[in-house]
């Protein structure tokens, strides 16, 4: 995308008044050319919120990169140091400091890259060189990281994490360095997009056609490959679409699904979802719930998400029938 193209993405999610501030800074042309392209986008009435998002962390980013002060090892020592010690102990932890060797963190560039750069980097590498780089990132980041590799890195790499005082602290250097050279080459880099987020998009375009034509477009993909159609019909309807479903079509699905596999579901869901649930149950099922949630233990990731399915699931049904109403997607 240009410049123009993600200032005004940016600004679709942002507030009025954040808006306003960010504008003030631009000449009259720039914000007229900026307001030309929201116009684009809002007439398309389907703005990529997985692009929005994307375009608000590279923002996000930029403002981080220019607003972290450098650190000065000299400023440190000359003014920070003596406004703390006196002048004897300054020039004591000075001559130490001077004595320690200098040497740069081999992961530093490895840390701050991002999830799909280090998936990219570490494509076809072997497992050992694999488990040190994610033993070296933060628990968090190398859960970003884990999934994204193919079945076979995931094994054989997570095998040899287990052993990790097996690799020198030298061997370790080699391999760092050649990670973060490679990383050089994928700098601003994304993983393609996956197979079944294609699928998604084609999904909702079939689900918006008529019954038939739907059915004989799903026929005709089954015969080349019925996995595939199998997939398309089930992602036609996911957890995701819950907020676009109308309510009468939401309260029929509600009804053949426990209370127990509700309160399951809605473990850790966004709060509008959770809205749009309770506002299509009783007060009984609501009451019931809530007590089965009150003694729910944190459940594993699995049984929330096999649980969101089972609510999803009837939903699936009626869409199969072409009975299912939406509000919009």
């Amino acid at each position: 995308m240009t410049g123009r193209q993600k200032a005004a993405m940016l600004l679709m999610s942002l507030d009025a008044a954040t808006t306003v501030e960010l504008l003030k800074g631009l000449e009259a042309e720039e914000i007229q050319e900026i307001a030309v392209e929201l116009a684009r986008i809002d007439a398309a009435q389907q703005p990529d919120t997985k692009e929005q998002a994307k375009v608000a962390q590279e923002f996000f980013n930029s403002l981080r990169r220019r607003r972290t002060p450098q650190f000065s090892m000299k400023s440190f020592l000359n003014q920070t140091l003596l406004s703390i010690v006196d002048k004897d102990k300054a020039e004591q932890i000075k001559s130490q400091i001077g004595k320690t060797p200098k040497k740069k963190d081999a992961f530093m560039d490895i840390r701050l890259a991002n999830p799909d750069e280090l998936v990219l980097a570490l494509e076809g590498e072997h497992p050992q060189t694999i488990a040190v780089i994610l033993s070296e990132l933060d628990p968090g980041k190398s859960q970003e990281v884990l999934p994204l590799l193919s079945k076979e890195a995931q094994l054989k790499a997570v095998c040899r994490m287990t052993n990790p005082d097996l690799v020198g602290a030298e061997v370790k250097q080699r391999m760092a360095s050649m990670i973060s050279e490679r990383l050089k080459g994928f700098k601003g880099e994304t993983l393609a997009e996956k197979p079944e987020q294609t699928l998604r998009k084609l999904a909702i375009v079939l689900s918006g056609l008529e019954r038939e034509l739907r059915d004989q477009l799903l026929d005709e993909i089954k015969e080349h490959d019925e996995q595939t159609s199998t997939m398309v019909r089930h992602l036609m309807v996911t957890w995701e679409d819950i907020l676009s479903i109308a309510d009468r079509s939401m309260q029929e699905a509600l009804r053949t699904v426990e209370a127990g596999t509700l309160a399951l579901a809605l473990y850790g869901a966004d709060n509008e979802i959770v809205q749009k649930i309770r506002s299509n149950i009783s007060e009984r099922v609501a009451a019931a719930l809530d007590e089965e949630a009150s003694l729910m233990q944190e459940p594993l990731e699995k049984e929330v998400f096999d649980a969101r399915e089972e609510v999803v699931s009837p939903l699936r049904a009626v869409n199969e029938e072409g009975k299912l109403r939406f509000i919009g997607r």
